[in-house]
């Protein structure tokens, strides 16, 4: 069924769980995501990034996004995650996703706060939900979701003050935050700043997000979602998994595609469901 934000991420925030995003560029990848939200009863939330597009154009992945999450069993959030730009945002909302992201954060404290204000109206209007960023979650190398020319996981780490007045100001329904993360995959563990997760949780009302989760420890999971946590990104994690399993099931017998396809959807399905009960977001007794 298809849901927003709002409908997940508050149940979360009360609770003290967190929702996973998770990230697809494609059929296969999209139906082990949903089908592990599934079997696990959990609430999901799936989508794409402005900088996958090259992979998975935004009108052909809105086409079966949209369809298989309203005919899932649990709740689902059609999400365009790191909407660099306004057209991107607006396409989204105008092909029904449910929740979008714009993602300002690289441009000065003013200019964010305008134009995350003025697409916040624009998004609710359509009844959909909006995630902003504030501080700048950093890229490593091979980053495919951020790509925005940052290279080291330090990023430029939010101010708690700073914080309560941006979400204040823009009206957003979840707020992502620089804590110590970085998109792709990490070479050196990363140190996430918990003490300024915690704080930023107790004077903002909007559920906070973490950005760049692919890599990290499952107490680092644990502990954020603890201090505040509610909403977790991840893609790394599964692109790897789909692609060492499309490997595995490949030999030099003449595999074809109809034979990896299923390889990838199971393994995508495992890494999701993983993630779901580390985040704390399945069903009691699964």
């Amino acid at each position: 069924m298809l849901a927003n934000l709002n409908d997940v991420l508050q149940p979360a925030r009360k609770k003290g769980y967190a929702v996973g995003l998770f990230n697809t560029v494609n059929m296969e990848m999209t139906r082990g995501i949903i089908h592990a939200a599934e079997r696990m009863h959990s609430p999901v939330i799936i989508g794409t990034a402005e900088a996958l597009f090259p992979y998975g154009p935004l009108e052909e992945i809105a086409g079966y996004l949209i369809s298989m999450a309203e005919k899932a069993t649990v709740p689902v959030v059609v999400h365009l995650d790191h909407g660099l730009s306004r057209g991107a945002c607006l396409k989204a909302l105008e092909l029904g996703f449910t929740s979008i992201m714009y993602d300002c954060s690289t441009d000065p404290y003013e200019e964010n706060c305008r134009k995350v204000r003025e697409m916040a109206d624009i998004a609710h209007a359509y009844g959909a939900t909006i995630e902003g960023e504030l501080g700048h979650v950093g890229d490593n190398a091979d980053s495919y979701e951020g790509e925005l020319g940052e290279t080291s996981a330090d990023g430029r780490y939010t101010d708690p003050d700073q914080a309560k007045d941006f979400a204040e100001r823009t009206g957003v329904d979840a707020l992502a935050i620089a804590a110590g993360t970085a998109h792709g995959a990490y070479k050196l563990p990363p140190k996430l700043d918990f003490a300024r997760i915690r704080e930023i949780a107790h004077i903002v009302e909007a559920p906070l997000v973490l950005h760049g989760g692919s890599g990290l420890t499952d107490e680092d999971f644990r502990c954020a979602i603890r201090e505040g946590i509610c909403k977790i990104n991840v893609f790394t994690d599964i692109n790897v998994a789909a692609v060492e399993a499309a490997l595995r099931r490949f030999d030099d017998m003449g595999k074809g595609i109809i034979d990896l396809l299923p390889a990838v959807v199971e393994a995508v399905e495992q890494e999701t469901g993983k993630k779901m009960k580390i985040f704390g977001s399945v069903a009691e007794g699964v």
